[in-house]
């Protein structure tokens, strides 16, 4: 359990009539308590725009001025995307430290990223976001968090007054070296998974829908080393790294499965940008698994995010299932399917049988089933046939061994030369 105090805030927010407002303020609070802050109050205002020069109106401030001298709280955390005047403008005139949901996100992962890539891509995008806010006190906490949080010390961990403008610029052109050389090597190692000629499914979806946890399900079952689980907790953005692991069904179908990181709602665009690589997984699948959390009445805006971000980044004409999980929080019926579309939970055996049928007929529709007769010297192709495809009989006839064989494409022609007959491939 975590001991560490949590620094109280209030948050504040303007209500210009959206439909999703209630839900945004209750989305910034889960972001603030993975912060390991917690909100004391929460301050918002009926405006078609935001005033600007401070964001809330006159009045509003000075309202918020006297709640926060009336709490005892120095840190306010606001539910937009603010510019450097009115960060400025809002700490004069509240005498308290501003935070805009940007900041807070890229705090949140610059405490979360634990590879060398993902921390560079959280420097970059702290970078980015500091270089037009240098003489505000959101530059000054990104300084600190990069500082503290294990980032690359080249601008991102020095004193507000010793970073120039130059050496966040130069620190933004060695961080995107050094990530152009790790892309270099996942794009390799990536080229080498697919002349292995295996399809990949990659997870995607909204931070905290059990992505990590369906993938738990999947590689204690199926997992070629199904020791290798991946981090769960159950808060937003619990997991930064995508994980790769592979499937092996008892067929002998194999398959890559990658956990993607989560989405959230205004995500900031330079984080987007900097993950753009690590997301790469979603671009390349072959099948994008949606895990959205069924128990959540926010999923359709969760969808609508989810979906706007893949757009973002580029992936748009992937093939994609539905997977409303943590039905065992609901009263629905699990699992269950509708086309493309199931209800789920990923803690259920027959949920997870019928995820990986439907994941099954969607990357596996170029296998085909033939007759083999494989001579017996020839007993390597035998084994590899018994090793790595799904072998559906097996007879000893005179001059060899008869089998009946699913396989894929790649297989059948390579072992072509011992076909007997071939049926058409099945749908």
């Amino acid at each position: 359990m975590d001991e560490t105090p949590k620094t109280p805030v209030i948050t504040i927010g303007l209500n210009g009539g959206q439909a999703t407002f209630d839900y945004a303020m209750e989305e910034l609070k889960a972001l603030v308590e993975a912060n390991n802050m917690t909100v004391v109050e929460q301050v918002q205002q009926a405006l078609p725009k935001p005033n600007p020069g401070t964001y809330f109106g006159t009045g509003k401030v000075e309202e918020l001025a006297t709640i926060v001298a009336d709490d005892g709280v120095d840190t306010v955390v606001v539910n937009d995307e603010l510019t450097p005047s009115q960060i400025r403008n809002l700490e004069a005139g509240t005498k308290a430290r501003i935070i805009d949901r940007t900041g807070l996100i890229l705090e949140i992962f610059a405490n979360r990223a634990q590879s060398r890539e993902a921390k560079l891509q959280v420097q970059l995008a702290m970078l980015q976001y500091q270089l037009p806010r240098l003489h505000t006190s959101a530059s000054q906490r990104l300084d600190q968090q990069g500082g503290g949080g294990g980032l690359a010390n080249r601008g991102a961990g020095e004193s507000q007054t010793e970073m120039s403008r130059r050496t966040i610029e130069r620190s933004i052109n060695h961080v995107n070296h050094e990530l152009k050389e790790i892309k270099q090597a996942a794009d390799t190692q990536r080229a080498q998974r697919e002349r292995n000629e295996l399809p990949s499914v990659a997870l995607v979806g909204y931070t905290n829908a059990g992505k990590s946890t369906l993938m738990n399900a999947l590689v204690k079952r199926f997992g070629k080393n199904e020791d290798k689980q991946v981090f769960v907790k159950n808060m937003l953005f619990a997991t930064l790294d995508t994980s790769v692991r592979q499937l092996i069904f008892p067929d002998q179908k194999k398959l890559l499965l990658s956990d993607t990181v989560g989405f959230v709602s205004q995500l900031p665009t330079n984080l987007v940008k900097a993950f753009r690589s690590t997301l790469s997984e979603a671009a390349n699948a072959d099948l994008l698994i949606q895990v959205v959390d069924y128990a959540d009445v926010n999923r359709d805006a969760m969808m609508a995010t989810t979906e706007e971000t893949l757009q973002e980044i580029g992936v748009t004409d992937v093939p994609m299932i539905t997977v409303f999980n943590k039905a065992d929080l609901t009263s629905a019926t699990y699992p269950s399917r509708a086309g493309d579309q199931l209800i789920i939970s990923a803690n259920d055996d027959a949920s997870i049988d019928m995820l990986v049928q439907t994941m099954k007929e969607k990357v596996f529709h170029n296998y085909v089933t033939a007759n083999f007769l494989i001579p017996f010297d020839a007993g390597d192709v035998v084994a590899y046939m018994n090793d790595h495809n799904n072998v559906l009989s097996t007879d000893y006839e005179a001059n060899g061994t008869a089998l009946r064989v699913e396989l894929p494409d790649a297989d059948f022609n390579r072992f072509k030369q011992y076909v007997v007959t071939t049926p058409a491939p099945e749908e």
